[in-house]
């Protein structure tokens, strides 16, 4: 515990946290940290932040917080968003998802570049910890909140008596939410129960769980910096998720493969169990182009012919679809009319006056791609193109009755192909991101 006045390490942290950011959102739940968080923002000066706050909808105490919030912020002058949970939240994995969706989108609507700011401190860091090392967490687990992951933390190394000692002096108003001390949770009964009497027998643990977990960050950031610098791991453009090169983890043990797959899948935001990443290594090792592997999470691997393709398992592709000669989407998809075809493959004059039939490829459909020659595969043109496992099985193709005449970005036939005289309505396909 650090002695004296804690107030000037509070704000010089929270500045030079701010300091590098043009704009941030603080995650602020009306609890004691996340208030004088906000506290130390205001006093620090800057203007580069708005303030978010979520309500879990688990009683008044919650509504009360979300509240307080808002209220202070109006008289600190400061942007406030609350928003409520539109479903009932029962564990700490729902409040935790929910929350960080309602920050994200936040975050978002203040441009690429806003931060997340929370308000964690010293003591949340040794409870994730001392929670992992029960749930049997590898080191990249064990990292906890010192792991990189974008979201600012400046009271990480402030302990929660400093925060209300400061707390005190500033007469701040914060509510307690009767959550936390709820046993059914079990982050409470760690904080309440376990370390307490960890502490009894081992005054020093604290420390130490903070060194474990230092010491796993600095792994984890070798780990990143391997897989970012060695191997080849390329995000894709039209779906969540990423490609592995399969010619550079091939070669890998079972025990590297089992280290670098977390490090993989969390450039897509994916995160592995345990049991993902055993059935990933015997995926990797053993399985045959075209196999799949669905994942917890909602998430897939597909082997192609040159990359294992991680990514998000959507469901259902979309049905079959009329788009009319005013356009429409299908899927992730936009079609839109255009006053002339650009030149490459993702625009093209379809014949007739509409409407033109959208879907999925299907194993044995055919195009003839110009006039007079052979029909082929639309599985040639598409592995071609590069576009195989996953994207192959959801790419669209356009059919006039029931002849393919395009397949958007790979190919287009003769019969979609603007020609002097040939009546036609010119179109471009465009993959949407949002």
């Amino acid at each position: 515990m650090s002695p004296g006045d804690p107030t000037k390490k509070i704000l010089r942290a929270v500045e030079e946290a701010l300091a590098p950011h043009s704009r941030a959102v603080l995650a602020v739940s009306g609890g004691v940290d996340s208030m004088v968080l906000l506290d130390a923002a205001a006093r620090v000066g800057s203007n580069s932040y708005a303030v978010a706050s979520f309500d879990h909808g688990t009683g008044a105490a919650a509504t009360s917080a979300a509240d307080l919030v808002r209220d202070r912020c109006r008289t600190l002058g400061v942007e406030c968003t609350v928003a409520r949970a539109n479903r009932p939240l029962t564990t700490e994995a729902d409040f935790r998802a929910a929350r960080w969706e309602f920050l994200r989108a936040t975050a978002a609507s203040l441009g690429d570049d806003a931060a997340i700011v929370t308000a964690h401190t010293a003591d949340d860091q040794v409870e994730t910890v001392c929670l992992r090392v029960m749930r049997d967490a590898g080191a990249r687990g064990l990292a906890g909140l010192y792991a990189r992951t974008g979201v600012v933390r400046p009271l990480l190394d402030v302990w929660r008596n400093d925060i209300r000692q400061y707390a005190a002096r500033r007469a701040l108003v914060w509510v307690e939410d009767p959550t936390n001390t709820s046993p059914r949770h079990a982050r409470n009964r760690v904080r309440h129960d376990l370390l307490p009497a960890l502490r009894r027998v081992q005054p020093g643990i604290d420390t130490e769980l903070l060194a474990i977990a230092r010491e796993a960050a600095r792994w984890r950031d070798d780990v990143d910096a391997y897989v970012r610098d060695t191997l080849r791991v390329r995000a894709v453009a039209h779906a969540p998720g990423l490609d592995v090169d399969a010619a550079s983890i091939v070669g890998h043990s079972d025990a590297e493969l089992a280290v670098i797959w977390p490090a993989m899948a969390a450039r897509a935001g994916a995160t592995l169990d345990r049991r993902g990443i055993a059935r990933l290594v015997h995926f990797v090792a053993t399985v045959r182009v075209g196999a799949r592997i669905q994942l917890s999470g909602g998430w897939e691997v597909v082997r192609s012919r040159d990359a294992f393709q991680l990514r998000a398992s959507n469901g259902a592709d979309s049905p079959a679809q009329a788009i009319p000669a005013t356009g429409g989407s299908w899927g992730d998809w936009n079609f839109r009319p255009i006053a002339a075809p650009g030149g490459d493959n993702w625009s093209a004059t379809l014949p007739g006056e509409g409407p033109f039939t959208v879907r999925t490829w299907r194993p044995g459909d055919r195009m003839t791609a110009r006039s007079g020659g052979p029909a082929r595969p639309v599985k040639y043109f598409l592995s071609k193109a590069g576009v195989t496992g996953h994207e192959r099985g959801r790419w669209p193709v356009v059919l006039t009755g029931d002849q393919i005449v395009w397949i958007p970005g790979v190919r287009r036939s003769d019969a979609a192909t603007a020609r002097s005289g040939r009546p036609g309505l010119p179109f471009v396909c465009e993959y949407q991101t949002s």
